[in-house]
């Protein structure tokens, strides 16, 4: 589901659905073996039971007929078996729960049971003396299941109040420096110190009360900017807070959100563009004020005009301070005391920009292509990031819900949709009907069998045939309940298996505007514990209700035989047992639903929580969520409390109307046994008869709560399932030509949703087939936004886009994105091989054209390291790599994919020096022959752009070639002359 995004930019999201109809088809296999054994169970208990009965009725009826016991203790014996069975039959219909749970306890035992990695000490030494300094004394760390070590024996000090940089190659080891500071690892020989003190011998707590991080991989929390912001300080007072979003050229873009700093930004930020996620991470950062600053590439992700101002506040922030800045650019770095050089695992060299410069080595490899690009053009003072318009993309209006809402849908409209659901599965569902009937047919046929036989034990006639036909019809009861169950179950997991395969392609059809305005921790839930609820009643409520409703009336049926008033007796009391949970049905439906919907705010905070592990733990914020996360528990109890209150009365008073009516027909049946119109041992049988009229319906109210749940799922279900599809498939077209790849735009204006300012307004623009265009503009200026529309993520709300001569919206969105070739800056990786997520790309790509592709990428040393090589699990988003990694990960997949429209949208942001000219020099021998949409990218490929469109306010300003727009004195010149304060210090520090 957090992949949507990217499968849908590749056309694979159809494949990603076989892949998971294939996992539904295994769990529904695995679930069936073991469903086979606990209905067996549930079969032998019931045919036990049932055996039980008769053997002993069987026995019984031999000694009353022999003498050895007389016809009232038989009676009195039969009575006080069923109350035998009964805590037997209840325990079953707990032992699937009780699986269940222990299933679910041995998950929780081991995360519980498990080892740290990093343990606190429990006489930690006394740090507040601590100076922050901060040393490496022979450190070697690698990682569990790594090939190569991070670090290979790595020394070096950090005076107090130094600015130190690290430079280096992805995957050198600079990050690593960060999680060893932190004590997220300890090495695996040498010590890491601050303030001259082994932070092994220190508390954790203290050890990062010293540190604030501003890191690459920003993780924002689902809550407003404040609260966010407040993860640095949590006692900030307002004032505070904007004095650090101004240093962090923050404040005005929080401004302009819909409310300020009460804005939710959602899950990981994701209603905020990449710069501005990073600048709320610097503000909280400026915020934490503690003594050691971490900047971990802070400014990666953050435009060129920006950057400016943002490197004036950091530089204000480092004074004073011992500072590590971890960077690919040479201006964040230029102006440390000293750098380091890391290089595979080491400290390779050591020394200010001018003296590595001059020595040529290492430092002088990765930075020499920044510095001879240096100067007023250095970098198009575009964007280092995606346009502030994603805030627009995703920013919903004010009042709408993060968490998926219980639909208004009344329980009678409720069932009929569950009836839908069922309609391709009649034959089954028929046939689980007759196998109930057949079930309680057979009980109740054991009932009167009984009684048939104490009639002709006091008659004293033969009673053999009776006791062969009740030797029959006793195991049958247990052997059709299995069955029945087999089947009900087999129906219902096929049907999940339906429901989970639609509701993927409805949330595939929404994406992404919708999973950007919905916590995925929430429709995780929905996907899998909603959709469960309703396979529940589909397995466990639809036969037992229909049963429920025919037991009753074959059992009035029978007592009305013997005399009438017994019948009427027992009429009232079955009619209240049937009715009551219909009558409450509204009151309990409606706290099911509540409860649905708190429990899925729990598990999207309780995701939340964990994907953000790093920073809660980093910014020392663990008793906190913690708290947060407790609140929130104690709201779902509350919320579960009444229900649960609710159905217990219920069954109470299911339970005293069960013994008053079987007291009813106790008191009928004297008074008809008195006028000689029942034989009086007849009315113990006839009684357990009454009594077995409740049980199906003390099943269907057990299963009542499970209903009350199922309908609150089904409501949340049905809410996605009505849900608008923003942009719907189109017809098709034929076939393009591999020279017919023209992209056009004409007079398109977009809005985002909930927005009122538009991101685009009149947009026309002409990419002739195999040239480049670059899209240049400030933040905001709506860049990203034609990337978006071009891949029909969104329509445009007036005008249209042809590609090869066809209007957009009559492509097959699939046929469309396998077209174009997209880039993007924030990259995801899914939890696989990196060998699966670059063939995403292309699935049916050989083994030699992937090579190709991952060489190209600059891939080949990174595989190498890796454990398994291509087939090492990257983990989810990819998180085993380091972000300069994920992104030559993206590039090689553009490079497989080989689609004749490539789109570039900061697509070496993230890569070192070295690895950027190699990677870059690959990307223009691709976007040869293509039509390429390059977005933000560096000075060599915009000045080469075959046209340079300058976006200004959602609108094309002006358009040209690099010389002639500078000569213009225009927009695009302005832009240029912003950056020349980058480039120009970038200049003057190598003179």
């Amino acid at each position: 589901l957090q992949g949507l995004g990217t499968l849908k930019a590749f056309g694979q999201s159809g494949e990603r659905a076989k892949l998971l109809e294939q996992k539904s088809h295994d769990l529904f296999r695995s679930t069936m073996w073991l469903l086979g054994a606990n209905t067996m169970g549930r079969g032998i208990t019931d045919a036990g039971m049932a055996i039980g009965a008769a053997a002993a009725l069987a026995l019984g009826a031999w000694r009353v007929h022999t003498g050895t016991m007389d016809l009232a203790s038989l009676l009195v014996v039969l009575m006080l078996g069923v109350e035998v069975f009964r805590p037997l039959r209840e325990l079953r219909m707990l032992l699937h729960a009780g699986m269940l749970g222990t299933a679910a306890a041995r998950g929780i035992l081991d995360i519980l049971g498990a080892k740290p990695v990093v343990t606190d000490q429990a006489r930690a030494a006394d740090a507040s003396t601590l100076t922050p300094t901060v040393t490496f004394e022979g450190v070697t760390f690698a990682y569990p299941g790594a090939r190569r070590i991070a670090h290979d024996g790595v020394s070096f000090h950090v005076g107090a109040g130094e600015r130190v940089a690290f430079v280096g190659p992805s995957g050198c080891g600079k990050s690593t420096v960060v999680r060893l500071l932190l004590r997220f690892y300890d090495p695996d020989a040498g010590c890491v110190r601050v303030g001259g003190r082994d932070i092994r011998a220190l508390s954790l707590a203290d050890v990062r009360q010293q540190v604030a991080v501003v890191s690459q991989d920003t993780y924002l929390f689902h809550g407003t900017v404040e609260e966010n912001l407040r993860m640095g300080k949590a006692d900030a007072t307002p004032a505070e807070l904007e004095t650090a979003a101004r240093a962090a050229d923050a404040h005005d873009f929080i401004a302009r959100l819909p409310q300020g700093y009460a804005t939710v930004v959602g899950e990981r930020g994701v209603r905020l563009s990449g710069g501005q996620r990073q600048r709320v991470a610097i503000a909280r950062a400026l915020l934490r004020d503690a003594p050691i600053l971490v900047l971990d590439e802070a400014l990666s992700s953050v435009d060129a005009e920006s950057e400016a101002l943002i490197q004036g506040a950091l530089d204000r922030l480092m004074e004073g301070r011992t500072t590590l800045i971890f960077a690919h650019r040479l201006s964040s770095v230029i102006g440390a005391d000293r750098i380091m050089v890391l290089e595979r695992g080491r400290v390779a060299e050591t020394g200010t920009h001018a003296t590595l410069m001059a020595h040529q080595g290492p430092y002088w490899r990765l930075m020499s292509p920044q510095v001879s690009a240096a100067g007023p053009e250095h970098v198009m003072g575009v964007n280092g990031a995606r346009a502030e318009a994603e805030t627009e993309a995703t920013e919903p209006s004010v009042d709408e819900a993060s968490v998926v809402r219980a639909a208004d849908l009344p329980w009678r409209r409720a069932i009929p949709i569950l009836a839908r659901m069922i309609r391709g599965y009649r034959a089954r569902l028929s046939a689980t009907f007759g196998l109930g009937i057949a079930r309680v047919a057979a009980i109740i046929a054991v009932g009167v069998l009984s009684a048939l036989v104490v009639r002709a034990v006091k008659q004293q006639v033969s009673f053999s045939a009776l006791l062969i036909a009740l030797a029959v019809a006793a195991p049958l009861a247990g052997l059709l309940h299995w069955l029945e169950s087999w089947l009900a179950h087999d129906m219902a997991y096929r049907l999940l298996n339906d429901m989970r395969l639609a509701l993927f392609k409805k949330l595939d059809a929404l994406a992404p505007a919708y999973l950007t305005r919905r916590r995925s921790g929430d429709l995780v839930a929905v996907a899998t514990h909603d959709v469960e609820l309703i396979e529940y009643f589909f397995a466990h409520t639809v036969t037992p209700a229909l049963v429920a409703i025919i037991v009753p009336l074959a059992v009035l049926a029978t007592l009305a035989a013997f005399g009438w008033p017994l019948a009427v007796a027992l009429l009232p009391f079955l009619i209240y047992a049937a009715l009551s949970p219909v009558v409450r049905r509204g009151h309990i439906d409606q706290l099911g639903s509540r409860a649905r919907e708190v429990s899925g705010d729990l598990s999207a905070h309780t995701v939340d929580s964990i994907q953000g592990i790093g920073e809660i733990v980093a910014f020392q914020r663990e008793s906190a969520r913690g708290e947060e996360l407790a609140r929130r528990a104690r709201e779902y109890l509350a919320a579960r409390m009444p229900f649960l209150a609710d159905l217990t009365r219920e069954h109470a008073l299911h339970e005293a109307v069960t013994g008053l009516g079987a007291l009813a027909v106790i008191a009928a049946g004297a008074w008809l046994a008195a006028a000689g119109r029942l034989d009086a041992p007849m009315l113990p049988l006839l009684t357990l008869l009454a009594l077995s009229a409740f049980i199906p319906l003390w099943e269907v109210a057990q299963v009542g709560r499970q209903l009350a749940d199922t309908l609150g799922a089904t409501r949340r279900v049905h809410a996605i399932d009505t849900e608008p599809v923003p942009v719907r498939d189109g017809p098709g077209v034929p076939g393009p030509r591999a020279t017919d790849s023209m992209l056009a735009l004409r007079n398109v204006s977009f809005t985002y949703p909930g927005r009122l300012r538009p991101a685009l307004a009149g947009v026309s623009l002409t990419v002739p087939a195999g040239s480049t265009v670059a899209l240049v503009g400030s933040s905001g200026a709506g860049k990203t936004t034609i990337a978006q529309l071009c891949l029909r993520f969104w329509d445009p709300a007036a005008g249209e886009i042809r590609l090869a001569g066809h209007d957009l919206r009559a492509w097959k969105l699939d046929d469309l994105r396998r077209e174009i070739a997209l880039v993007a800056q924030d990259t995801y990786l899914f939890n696989d091989t990196l060998r699966a997520n670059v063939l995403l790309a292309r699935p049916q790509a050989t083994d030699a054209e992937l090579r190709e592709a991952l060489v190209r990428a600059s891939l080949g040393d990174l595989i190498e390291s890796l454990p398994d090589g291509a087939h090492t699990v990257v983990g989810e988003r990819g998180m085993q790599l380091s972000g300069g990694q994920r992104q030559r990960v993206a590039i090689a997949r553009a490079f497989l994919k080989d689609a004749p429209v490539l789109i570039l949208d900061e697509a070496t942001s993230h890569l070192d020096a070295v690895n950027e000219a190699v990677v870059r020099q690959a990307l223009d021998a691709l976007a040869r022959g293509r039509t390429t949409l390059v977005i933000a990218h560096r000075l060599s490929t915009v000045r080469d752009a075959d046209l340079i469109a300058v976006l200004h306010e959602g609108r094309i300003a002006e358009t040209g070639r690099h010389d002639d727009l500078l000569a213009e004195g225009g927009f695009y010149a302005r832009l240029v002359s912003r950056q020349a304060l980058m480039g120009t210090h970038s200049t003057l520090g190598t003179n």
